[in-house]
């Protein structure tokens, strides 16, 4: 009697986010990426939470079209991040008049984050999605610490115009939910997604996050 062993799928990144390689480096993972370069404009009257998901599977589909034809299984996965005060998305600054004025509305008050991943398989097209909401506290830093942090370039390529992990600046003071999401990928949620496709990540997710300055992961293992 013959075992027949399924290969593992080829993991595709839907993204050029060096932060979201580093993130499948820290899993174990082996990965292309492919950059989507797709529209992130928000459609008329579009919530943040429903663009998030609606993005992340476009960037899904996108990768999947550009793919050449292969004789094996692969698995694209693709996010998004958003983030949100009062319902208004704050997306990338333009410039860094736009950055201080996003971290100006932020200081000293609480806004969402929400990350969304879509994985799909090919060839047979089946898609996972997972959409996380995180709620985030801002620190009431100084105008100056504003005028520093946007000098050193860092806010520029950032929803929101801030980086939860980056040091001195560290405007976060508190957050209930994933601190990896805030980051640009809900670790636990890929972890589990990934799972659902067969696929097992054998590091534990806490000590990852935590190795980026949480002070607590809301993974369970």
């Amino acid at each position: 009697m013959h075992t027949t062993v399924t290969a593992p799928p080829s993991l595709i990144l839907a993204s050029a986010s060096q932060r979201r390689q580093q993130f499948l480096r820290d899993l174990g993972l082996t990965f292309t990426s492919l950059a989507t370069d797709i529209d992130e404009t928000p459609l008329p009257g579009e919530a943040p939470d429903a663009m998030t998901l609606r993005l992340a599977i476009a960037k899904a589909q996108t990768a999947a079209s550009r793919l050449p034809a292969s004789d094996g299984v692969q698995l694209v996965i693709a996010s998004d991040t958003t983030v949100a005060l009062d319902g208004v998305i704050y997306g990338k600054p333009e410039d860094a008049a736009d950055a201080g004025r996003m971290l100006r509305d932020l200081r000293g008050r609480s806004h969402q984050v929400y990350s969304a991943l879509c994985l799909l398989r090919l060839p047979d097209g089946e898609q996972h999605t997972r959409l996380h909401r995180t709620d985030v506290e801002m620190r009431d830093y100084s105008d100056a610490e504003i005028a520093a942090y946007v000098a050193s370039g860092d806010p520029l390529d950032k929803a929101g115009a801030y980086g939860i992990q980056t040091a001195p600046f560290r405007p976060v003071c508190g957050l209930r939910g994933c601190f990896a999401s805030v980051m640009g990928l809900p670790l636990g949620d890929l972890r589990d997604l990934l799972a659902s496709f067969g696929v097992a990540v054998a590091p534990a997710v806490p000590p990852i996050c935590l190795g980026y300055g949480a002070k607590e992961c809301c993974a369970d293992g």
